[in-house]
């Protein structure tokens, strides 16, 4: 017996190490053999268990297993501090006493889940691109850190005065938008990885980009069979990181129309400063010039324009046809012309769509109205001609402007489903209370109305709360809930 309290007294921290750290490869290996060891103990206690309960006839001898110490049991266990409480779901309720003999199931599942982790360490090693990608992923930030570092860089107090100051910050916008469309396309990849991957070595390699140089381990399967990651004492399941995933998508395109915003507002100051700039020694040098001509130069410089704008007049269509060179400038400055009213009515556009959907959430008219803006600008870009000078500022304003347009149209769907929901579940919730109105006394049409009830309600919990009607779903959910628990009981 004293051999199995001193084996047993250790069973918290022995299960706790019942895990498999994913990041560096080279460190699989030992974990394989701590995991054996760890199995070999438990086997031990097992084994003694068994003897112990030969002897003990009642076989109802209660041990604490969790960290406390447990009054009348006949085998006291030292306080062992868990370190979270799935880990604590791991090992067993803290509240409830486990017999011996409930002790060797749960043993049993404990050696059987080092066993499933060897198989995972062994894949994992056989596969040589999975343990380079692996190796690949710990050399980065993970994506929750590395937003956070875009984020951060994105808090810019524009110089709205002193154009090399904005020249720096223009280049720091760029670069945090470049880095934003990187980490978009990082998250569009470990979501999809993880959401439909049927392969768990797979569905891990979206869980190591996620993750990084975090790195992260597996460590338990809980009642759902839901698999238990943690990292950095942050314990998830992989529902936990795709809703992690939702949420960081949103504040991706967030951050995208707000860097936008800065350069759009950078651009304009610094234009501003370059125009002002601009018109100083312009005036100066017309206060020099002008007095040096005589009032008879000017006539003769008057005479010579008028006559100059005559011939042009009457004698126009003669230039045209003998000068090709006139009519290729002519379209040239044409094709400049229209780009460059093209670019600054998109860009327009694109800050009125931007400052439209600031602070959210918003009802599903501003989406939509933020929606159009954002196609607008679009349309009007991608018809700006090869030739003009701001084509290839357009260009790169084009793809911004389309990833805004897409993150838009998905919170429209988003908006508008939550509002069809709504809908939806109102209408049920009156056709719930027809049929108990009608009949109170029919078992059926108490049955269609809980139903429907139940219905409503699962329509409602669908809302998410980054829609506009969020709150008021929340405040009817409470509503039918209280219904359909009475209409239940009855």
């Amino acid at each position: 017996m004293a051999n199995l309290e001193i084996l047993v007294s250790e069973l918290p921290t022995l299960i706790q190490s019942l895990k498999l750290t994913i990041g560096d490869s080279n460190e699989i290996m030992k974990q394989i053999i701590l995991i054996n060891n760890a199995q070999e103990q438990l086997r031990n206690i097992k084994k003694l268990i068994a003897q112990e309960l030969r002897l003990d006839p009642i076989k109802t001898t209660a041990i604490a297993t969790l960290p406390r110490i447990a009054t009348g049991a006949s085998l006291l266990i030292p306080s062992v501090k868990l370190v979270h409480p799935a880990i604590a779901e791991k090992f067993g309720n803290p509240e409830t006493k486990v017999s011996l003999t409930d002790l060797q199931p749960k043993i049993d599942s404990w050696i059987e889940w080092g066993y499933f982790l060897q198989a995972i360490a062994t894949d994992i090693l056989s596969d040589i691109k999975l343990v380079n990608q692996l190796n690949f992923d710990i050399s980065y930030p993970s994506l929750p850190a590395r937003f956070q570092v875009i984020s951060e860089s994105l808090k810019i107090n524009l110089h709205l005065s002193n154009s090399n100051v904005l020249e720096r910050q223009i280049q720091e916008i760029i670069n945090c938008q470049k880095d934003l469309l990187q980490l978009q396309e990082r998250l569009n990849y470990i979501f999809n990885t993880i959401k439909t991957s049927h392969n768990l070595l797979n569905i891990l390699l979206g869980v190591s980009a996620f993750y990084g140089k975090s790195g992260f381990a597996l460590e338990w399967l809980d009642d759902d069979h839901q698999l238990i990651i943690s990292s950095e004492n942050d314990f998830q399941e992989l529902t936990d990181i795709l809703n992690d995933c939702e949420f960081f998508k949103e504040e991706i395109a967030t951050l995208i129309i707000q860097s936008e915003i800065l350069s759009e507002q950078a651009e304009q100051a610094l234009k501003r400063i370059e125009q002002e700039s601009s018109k100083e020694p312009i005036l100066s040098q017309q206060v020099e010039i002008l007095p040096k001509f005589s009032t008879q130069k000017i006539v003769r410089s008057a005479l010579i324009i008028a006559s100059s704008l005559l011939i042009l007049t009457f004698g126009g269509w003669k230039l045209q046809e003998q000068s090709p060179q006139l009519q290729q400038m002519s379209l040239s400055l044409t094709q400049e012309g229209s780009g460059f009213a093209k670019f600054k009515s998109a860009q327009k556009l694109g800050m009125e769509a931007a400052s439209l959907v600031q602070n959210p959430p918003h009802p599903l008219k501003v989406w939509q109205q933020a929606q159009n803006k954002w196609h607008q600008a679009i349309i009007l870009l991608d018809s700006i001609p090869h030739a003009a000078s701001v084509y290839e500022q357009a260009k790169n304003k084009l793809a911004y402007y389309q990833i805004n347009y897409k993150s838009i149209s998905q919170r429209v769907l988003i908006e508008h489903k939550a509002l069809a929901n709504l809908e939806s579940a109102q209408k049920l919730a009156i056709e719930a209370n027809l049929f108990v109105d009608n009949s109170p006394y029919s078992q059926l049409n108490r049955q269609q109305a809980q139903d429907k009830w139940e219905q409503a309600i699962n329509l409602l919990e669908a809302i998410p709360e980054s829609t506009s009607v969020s709150v008021q779903a929340k405040e009817m959910l409470s509503i039918y809930k209280t219904n359909y628990a009475a209409i239940s009981q009855i």
